[in-house]
């Protein structure tokens, strides 16, 4: 969790892949803790080839079923499905865009938005932005893709800087 926190979160990233990663464990997280997902995200990029997306859109029900059963991940069909569904919709944007990473940070203009919270209690578990691009996934297909989930992703992925001011992560004291 630490290293997590200290190298990856609220830290941004413009890379297709690890997007798809980010949104598709966050979605694994739903119901759960983050360590849970951590501890088997080994096990995710391994039976998802590292989330290839273009793999992860052609897995078939059979194979789908043989990862649940055969390998460390969550054993949640649904999520499960979701993972090649996501990757799906994720091709299908960028047909429209030129990538899931030029479709998802026209939501912040393409500038990481900074908080400067004083304690975690002020933390929002989702907001407006999360709301709303919670909505405009699900429109295109997305699955577990929630506006707290959405907002979890936005940190994860460095769209938003959550990290406490004091924290020496946090993007003024770096």
């Amino acid at each position: 969790m630490l290293a997590y926190h200290d190298k990856e979160w609220c830290v941004p990233t413009k890379n297709d892949q690890y997007l798809f990663e980010l949104l598709c464990l966050e979605g694994a997280q739903a119901g759960l803790s983050w360590s849970i997902v951590l501890a088997k995200r080994e096990a995710y990029q391994e039976a998802f080839k590292k989330f290839d997306i273009t793999y992860c859109a052609k897995l078939t029900d059979q194979q789908l079923e043989e990862i649940r059963v055969n390998s460390g991940v969550i054993k949640n069909s649904a999520k499960l499905k979701a993972i090649r569904s996501n990757a799906q919709a994720v091709l299908a944007l960028k047909t429209e865009y030129n990538s899931f990473v030029d479709f998802l940070w026209q939501y912040v203009d393409g500038k990481q938005i900074i908080n400067c919270w004083e304690d975690e209690s002020q933390v929002p578990a989702e907001t407006e932005l999360s709301k709303q691009l919670s909505k405009d996934l699900k429109k295109r297909g997305f699955k577990f893709v929630g506006p707290v989930i959405i907002y979890s992703f936005m940190q994860a992925v460095g769209m938003i800087d959550d990290h406490i001011i004091s924290c020496p992560f946090h993007t003024s004291n770096r």
